[in-house]
């Protein structure tokens, strides 16, 4: 009988070493603000959560900040345990710096100003929503999309289920599992996650040619461990393999689970 307990502690531990930057920086991020959140002096819940009366140009920042922010130790822990492995594929196919762009760019603001309009003018509402979720929602709408391409349908008995599908099966499933999630923002989430696997969001990524450019200047990949080139990602950027003969294959989609993101 394998030694699981051996097992699953060089395992994870051999992983968490393996992290690169942006990964990291985001969990450890995540981390601090839940500590930051435990003391009664400042609320900070109640000044990085995405509340959509409150937004103006002044509060913008909370556009960019709700998913960095959690309600509890629960909520902070299962959205860390999901987030990672989705963060990692991510960072580790696409690069840091573009990583960094995307997260802190187009991938957190479009769901954050889609849940506003859809929260206030439609549903004339103003639920407060704050949690890493939305990240992860978001990528299991591009994987979904991705392994569309390659298996078209889940064979469930006598019905076939498209795998677009199943990002909105799990948005249904945590809604009725934990009641104090947010629909709508993993809804928001896994609608720009389909946009970007269907190459839609490919012009907002920062060009190629201007990363190098950084990374030459600053010596990124010798100053910084753990920090992925964007000449050194596993795959090529927006799911295009580097190819040989003229021809080009599809990146293989990321993988993941799911949890909450707010009240």
């Amino acid at each position: 009988m394998p030694n699981i307990q051996g097992f699953s502690t060089l395992r994870a531990r051999s992983y968490a070493f393996r992290l690169p930057l942006f990964t990291r920086a985001m969990v450890l991020i995540i981390v601090l603000l839940w500590i930051v959140g435990i003391q009664s002096v400042w609320n900070l819940r109640q000044w990085g959560a995405l509340i959509p009366d409150q937004i103006s140009f002044t509060t913008a920042y909370r556009i960019n900040t709700f998913p960095l922010i959690h309600l509890n130790f629960f909520h902070t822990l299962f959205n860390i345990l999901a987030l990672t492995p989705l963060m990692e594929r991510f960072e580790s196919e696409y690069g840091t710096l573009t990583s960094l762009a995307m997260f802190f760019g187009p991938l957190t603001t479009l769901p954050a100003v889609l849940y506003i309009i859809l929260e206030r003018g439609v549903l004339r509402s103003n639920n407060t929503v704050m949690g890493a979720s939305i990240w992860v929602f978001l990528l299991l709408g591009v994987e979904a999309i991705r392994t569309y391409k390659t298996n078209p349908y889940l064979v469930i008995g006598t019905y076939h289920v498209p795998t677009w599908t199943t990002p909105l099966v799990l948005t249904l499933v945590t809604a009725a599992l934990v009641p104090s999630s947010s629909l709508l923002g993993h809804l928001c989430g896994v609608g720009v996650g389909y946009l970007f696997g269907l190459g839609y969001l490919k012009f907002l990524a920062p060009p190629e040619k201007a990363l190098r450019w950084v990374e030459g200047r600053l010596n990124l990949l010798g100053r910084l461990p753990h920090y992925v080139s964007v000449d050194q990602k596993t795959y090529g950027r927006f799911g295009v393999l580097p190819t040989t003969g003229g021809g080009s294959s599809t990146l293989p989609g990321l993988v993941g689970s799911s949890q909450r993101l707010g009240p």
